[in-house]
């Protein structure tokens, strides 16, 4: 056996077509879609363990009660629940204290929508009950309008109920929808409830008096478990009934079933899976790493046995060009296309054919730097600050309007909605949405969001970070035109120059389209040209320039940025072949953009053409925290080579030691270490400010005080950076400590910022929340390179929750506290808080901030913080094929 393809389909493919590809009628599989993959994985493993026997694996009966559940809470979190919510939030807690929370237990999830869904956790979040309460007990009201149950429903079926979400599904295991609802739905429930019922997944609707009975009959699994309570205060009353419910009741699973027969062919077998990893396969990607994953777990694989490899074959989907890839390939007969990416079974002959194919170099085809390739990206930038409200509802017909003319598909035309005031809020993204009919129903339930000050120089550098990228859907490395079409309605209070200098730098072909209010010279800076500032005495003129800017939208030739690497087949020395294998298991998903990170810095370093290096996927013996050292050591070049690191956040401190090995002559490779305690002369500055209901009043002192200090530091990338955080029940980032690269923008920003308000206040949340999220590589911090870490906590009061473990936690990470409170803060936990007790400072309202300034300067000027750089030494020989396996296995 050399690569063995299964005919497997999804609910689009043509079943007699399976068969006459499979390798007999048998074997041609269907699943519903790929994240059904895993039902068949027993199926297909023992085609490739392969004896001459036909292999019936155990159904599962349809009607199944293991004990364990998967429960899901579905909460209306609307304007019309608002004071309803705190009940509900309880009774959330209430039925999970009754459940047997754990990993091979039940799993719980909550997801909370009103105009779109929101998850505040997945069902493989937390793996604890208290974990679980904890967060249901920081679950805060979202409000909004209008209430969309169906597209909730819609959103917990494809996105909650899945194997890389956590739900279990697939193994039988029963699953549970709670909806506690408080109104009639904006949208149509029909299909969306109807999905979940195919789906196997048992439906409980509880509403309250402002719901619609019929409704909630429709979404439930039975009518009779339509329950109702006059308020949801009233909620403990249907407590018991739901709890019976939840222990007895038996769900239809939806095992696969198929008969697999297959002959064995001794001793070993060389396995080759081909993935694409293109943009165009971003959805069905992990449901196609998951089952290659599991597929390689049961492989016995050394030198003598089965080996592993990754190829890169041309293949093409119904959107590829077909003479081009005839050009990629090793010659025209292996260019093949099918009609989707669940097609790829019955291509698996003719990849086996490549496997064995002879050795030729491949240059795939350049696209030119100007191109006009009838589709494009676009993305409109919308003034949602308080000066806009009344011209909203036009600017967002407006929006509907242009989105009717254009070709909206994955393939096609792309649309993305931002909304602006003093910060951004995507809407959804590029690759959110890919039919013209779920771009309009989006913009349709548009709400304005108000706010000020207005930045719009913020907002155009946020969507050239954040939506024009290639992870949001962007094409612009395709060579896509790139639209950014902004629509404003007054002068920014932040300066636009610079963001919209980077804009135009990579390609991004803007139109500004403002009001009176709006300030001409300003739009003309950001617009591709002077001439493409258009501008309406008020928003409901904006029909007006409907047609100019079709115009423009139809003819546009803008600049992309593809990529030409030269590919090769072939090893040429002195180069070296280097191959990174990833973990791509559920249990590295939240590790996984630090290691392609990690991969990508990696890269950069290398000389990649016909006779350097060249790049496959290459894995090296790193593990985390819960990895076996000895193991790592097994699989390492020697012992020395096994590095572990806290968390895949920290991989960059290790890059420079795995470049050295990539490098690699025969010599020991001992990086300087850098001293535990160091004074570089800059600084990583976190700013965590109260800003619960108890300090509005304090608030802009607490802003003054910020700036000032702010002022006194040497802000720039190579010097101090700074990161403001506000909370209160929860934290909410301002900006991280790669945001701004100057301190103007720092204090701009500071500026403008607002509070917050919120109770309660629970300090030890926000600890927790700033170690795990902002001193983080990936946020910006250099805590890895030796440079201090400072957290500096302005609080007005008592913390809710407990503070001893993350402010322990705090230190143990090397991070220096200070701590600042005002007459309402506790002392004691200032104290435990901080670095030192001495550092604990106090006054009695923030007003008197001023007073503890200098003293602050004072510790910031000469403190000497504890680093935490990694020191592995690592040992690497020169070698014709360079292979570092990494053992990654992550605990959460």
């Amino acid at each position: 056996m050399g690569v063995l393809m299964f005919a497997v389909g999804t609910r689009g493919s043509d079943l007699r077509e399976l068969q006459k590809i499979s390798h007999d009628s048998r074997s041609a599989i269907t699943v519903p879609d790929f994240t059904d993959l895993a039902g068949v994985q027993e199926q297909l493993q023992s085609s490739v363990e392969a004896v001459v026997v036909d292999v019936t694996p155990e159904t599962p009966t349809d009607t199944v009660d293991t004990g364990k559940k998967d429960v899901v809470f579905l909460l209306d979190g609307s304007d019309g629940t608002r004071n309803g919510f705190p009940a509900m939030r309880d009774f959330v807690e209430r039925v999970v204290e009754k459940l047997n929370v754990g990993p091979n237990n039940d799993r719980v999830s909550v997801v909370q929508y009103s105009r779109d869904p929101e998850v505040n956790f997945y069902l493989n979040t937390y793996t604890t009950k208290e974990d679980v309460v904890d967060s249901v007990r920081g679950l805060n009201h979202r409000g909004g309008s209008p209430l969309n149950t169906g597209a909730a429903l819609r959103y917990v079926r494809d996105n909650v109920f899945t194997n890389s979400s956590g739900s279990r599904r697939l193994q039988g295991v029963p699953q549970m929808l709670i909806l506690l609802n408080g109104g009639k739905s904006f949208d149509n429930v029909d299909t969306p409830a109807s999905a979940l019922k195919q789906q196997g997944i048992f439906v409980i609707g509880i509403g309250s008096r402002n719901s619609d009975r019929s409704e909630l009959q429709k979404i439930s699994h039975e009518t009779s478990y339509a329950l109702s309570v006059p308020e949801f205060t009233d909620l403990p009353g249907v407590q018991e009934q739901l709890s019976t419910v939840l222990s007895t009741v038996r769900v239809r699973g939806t095992p696969m079933t198929p008969t697999v027969t297959a002959e064995r062919k001794p001793p070993g077998k060389d396995v080759v899976f081909l993935l694409d990893g293109s943009d165009g396969t971003r959805r069905g990607f992990p449901a196609m790493r998951d089952f290659v994953q599991k597929a390689v777990e049961k492989l016995s694989v050394d030198d003598n046995k089965d080996r592993m490899g990754v190829l890169m074959f041309a293949v093409g989907t119904r959107g590829s060009d077909l003479r081009e890839l005839q050009k990629i390939s090793h010659d025209s007969r292996s260019a093949i296309t099918v009609p989707d990416f669940s097609d790829l079974a019955g291509v698996q002959e003719q990849l086996q054919s490549s496997v064995e194919a002879v050795v030729v170099d491949v240059t795939p085809e350049t696209p030119t730097d100007t191109v006009d390739t009838g589709k494009k990206d676009v993305v409109f930038l919308l003034d949602g600050s308080d000066g806009t409200r009344n011209g909203f509802p036009a600017m967002r017909d407006f929006v509907e309007r242009v989105v009717e003319k254009l070709n909206v598909g994955p393939n096609n035309d792309r649309v993305s909605v931002v909304q602006y005031s003093r910060d951004p809020e995507v809407n959804f993204y590029l690759n959110t949405y890919t039919t013209k009919e779920d771009v309009v129903d989006s913009v349709r339930g548009l709400n304005h969001r108000g706010g000020s000050p207005l930045n719009t120089g913020a907002a155009l550098r946020y969507v050239r970070d954040n939506v024009f990228t290639n992870s949001s859907g962007s094409r612009r490395l395709q060579g896509v035109p790139q639209m950014l079409i902004l629509l404003n309605g007054g002068k920014s209070f932040d300066n636009v120059d610079n963001p919209a200098s980077a804009l135009k730098q990579q390609g991004i072909f803007v139109i500004g389209i403002g009001s009176r209010n709006s300030d001409r010279s300003e739009l003309q800076k950001i617009s591709h040209e002077p001439s493409y500032a258009l501008s309406v005495p008020e928003f409901t003129d904006l029909p007006g320039v409907q047609e100019q800017l079709s115009t423009v939208l139809s003819t546009v030739r803008v600049r992309g940025t593809p990529m030409t690497p030269t590919v090769t087949a072939e090893r040429k020395p002195p180069g070296k072949d280097v191959v990174f294998l990833l973990d791509g298991s559920d249990g590295t998903r939240r590790g996984f953009p630090a290691m392609r990170d990690f991969v990508q810095k990696a890269v950069e370093k290398l000389s990649v053409d016909d006779n350097k290096d060249r790049m496959g996927v290459l894995m090296f013996a790193v593990g985390t925290r819960g990895s076996d050292l000895r193991e790592l050591q097994k699989i390492s070049h020697d012992s020395r080579s096994a590095i572990t690191v806290p968390d895949f956040t920290d991989l960059a401190g290790v890059q420079e030691q795995l470049q050295s090995s990539v490098e690699a002559v025969v010599v020991d490779v001992t990086p300087e270490t850098p001293t535990d305690t160091v004074d570089t002369g800059k600084k990583d500055v976190v700013f965590l400010l109260d800003g619960s209901d108890g300090t509005r009043n304090g608030f802009p002192a607490m802003r003054d005080f910020v700036e000032r200090v702010v002022e006194k530091l040497n802000v720039g990338p190579n010097n101090d950076r700074v990161s403001v955080v506000q909370y209160s029940r929860d934290p909410e980032v301002n900006f991280y400590l790669n945001t701004y690269t100057t301190k103007e923008d720092v204090v701009d920003s500071v500026r403008g910022l607002n509070h917050r308000g919120g109770s309660p206040l629970n300090t030890g949340a926000a600890l927790r929340y700033v170690r795990d999220n902002v001193f983080t590589n990936s946020s910006g911090s250099r805590r890895l390179q030796g440079v201090p870490q400072m957290l500096i906590l302005l609080n007005g009061g008592k913390s809710f929750d407990n503070v001893d473990t993350p402010a322990s936690a705090l230190k143990q990470q090397g991070i220096f506290v200070i701590g600042i409170g005002s007459r309402n803060s506790d002392r004691s936990e200032l104290q435990k808080i901080s670095h030192e007790p001495s550092y604990a400072l106090s006054v009695p309202e923030f007003t008197d901030l001023p007073g503890v300034q200098e003293q602050l300067s004072t510790v910031l000027s000469t403190v000497r913080v504890r680093g935490t750089p990694m020191t592995p030494t690592v040992t690497g020989k020169k070698v014709t094929d360079f292979y570092t396996p990494m053992s990654l296995q992550h605990v959460h």
